[in-house]
């Protein structure tokens, strides 16, 4: 079981909630972390898996690993009521912040950060995250008003949505790390790219094929 460092701080709701219940006792036991499972329409639907190794790298084999692991649990668990894609991969390097230990890793980085309650009538913010300590993460903002606090503590415990920004700068680093492809070393990046992660997809996974 996850320690209080390690546990997840942004959680699914409904039918991902239900898969996330299901598959992150093995992604744990195969030595990997859950990020985030997603349920979407695409391709009908398809079940997305993000996962990871606790020093945030994961490779395509590695993907291939958490699948081969999943794909029996979720036939005999059977939590989607039709066929479905099933897609495990990365977190990428615009990854989501989901865990105490992500917002501390990488500290000094721009990200986004949606809170699900207000935070003095304000729940989005967007800055370069700084110490994590007493449950809030200090987030530095830019071009703020004359006045206004630069520096603002965001509490982890109202977070909704958090990831980093793609930036030249996360993209070296990602690199430096071992937490990114190799071939996303040289490319210019602006704020609506999005960054590709190692993923390995299967599917579909026909309903109608199981036995009743």
């Amino acid at each position: 079981m996850a320690n209080d460092r390690d546990k997840r701080l942004v959680t699914e709701s409904g039918v991902a909630a239900r898969v996330a219940a299901i598959v992150e006792p093995v992604v744990e036991d195969l030595g990997f972390n859950l990020v985030r499972v997603r349920v979407t329409g695409t391709n009908g639907c398809t079940v997305q898996i993000m996962a990871e190794r606790p020093d945030g790298t994961m490779s395509v084999d590695e993907c291939e690993t958490v699948s081969r692991a999943l794909s029996p649990v979720l036939d005999l668990e059977d939590p989607i009521d039709r066929e479905y894609y099933l897609e495990i991969s990365s977190p990428g390097i615009d990854r989501p912040l989901v865990r105490k230990s992500d917002f501390e890793r990488w500290a000094g980085y721009e990200a986004k950060i949606e809170l699900a309650v207000p935070l003095n009538g304000r729940k989005r913010f967007r800055g370069i995250l700084g110490n994590v300590d007493s449950g809030t993460v200090a987030v530095e903002l830019p071009d703020v008003k004359e006045g206004d606090e630069r520096i603002v503590h965001l509490p982890l415990v109202d977070l909704g949505e958090a990831h980093l920004v793609l930036t030249d700068e996360l993209i070296r680093e990602s690199l430096r790390r071992g937490s990114a492809p190799a071939d996303d070393a040289d490319q210019d990046v602006s704020e609506d790219m999005q960054a590709e992660p190692a993923s390995q997809a299967r599917g579909p996974r026909d309903k109608k094929s199981k036995k009743e």
